[in-house]
């Protein structure tokens, strides 16, 4: 480490006593919790991370090192608790939210097909980056398979926010907030590209029946 700590502009500066007191630590910690469903700022140390390893208090490269690590255990974590428990509880209280089995059979299908592609994304939406591991899990995704995705989506997302970071220095919190400005539209994006991956789907299952009734 290199002379003082820097400022850490706007939101950034809650957790400047957290990086001073645990440093690495602290940013894998809470990337950890974040990523099986713990309400916790990991995006947000990510960055404040990088700025300090930008301004020669911690080194970038075990900050990514640490991040990866911290992202793809986390939502390893979430995958084990939605595919051992998941299934049992959404159909135990599925009926309330119109789950059929039917429907979750359906939606096991859909995401053993392009599940790779969902959680290679979710990774940069908000809410979405916290629940894609139990939801994996539900649906039954192999693991190997999400593993593999998982791990990408977690390094393509901490070489951005720690490149920004490290790059951006004091400049990180207006970045920051238009990124966020236009992540409404990267998830309407998502949803569109789901919508139509489901709707090609029935449509091929229904030439499929078709075909063989006729």
């Amino acid at each position: 480490m290199t002379g003082d700590a820097p400022q850490l502009p706007g939101i950034l500066g809650s957790l400047a006593p957290l990086l001073d007191h645990y440093g690495y630590l602290g940013i894998g910690g809470l990337i950890l919790v974040e990523d099986f469903g713990i309400p916790a700022p990991g995006e947000t140390v990510l960055i404040a991370g990088a700025v300090y390893a930008g301004a020669g208090h911690l080194n970038i490269v075990l900050v990514v090192l640490v991040a990866i690590v911290a992202a793809v255990l986390g939502d390893n974590i979430g995958y084990a608790i939605g595919h051992f428990g998941g299934r049992r509880l959404v159909l135990r209280f599925g009926r309330y939210v119109f789950l059929t089995e039917e429907r979750l059979d359906t939606a096991e299908r859909f995401f053993a097909r392009h599940g790779g592609k969902v959680v290679t994304i979710a990774r940069f939406v908000e809410g979405l980056r916290q629940a894609n591991g139990i939801i994996a899990g539900i649906t039954g995704m192999p693991w190997l398979r999400f593993l593999a995705f998982n791990a990408l989506g977690a390094a393509l997302w901490v070489g951005l926010w720690a490149g920004v970071g490290d790059l951006a220095g004091t400049h990180i919190t207006a970045i920051y907030e238009q990124v966020h400005r236009y992540q409404l539209y990267l998830l309407i994006a998502l949803g569109l590209v789901v919508v139509a991956l489901v709707v090609r789907h029935v449509v091929r299952r229904r030439r499929k029946k078709r075909e063989a009734a006729g």
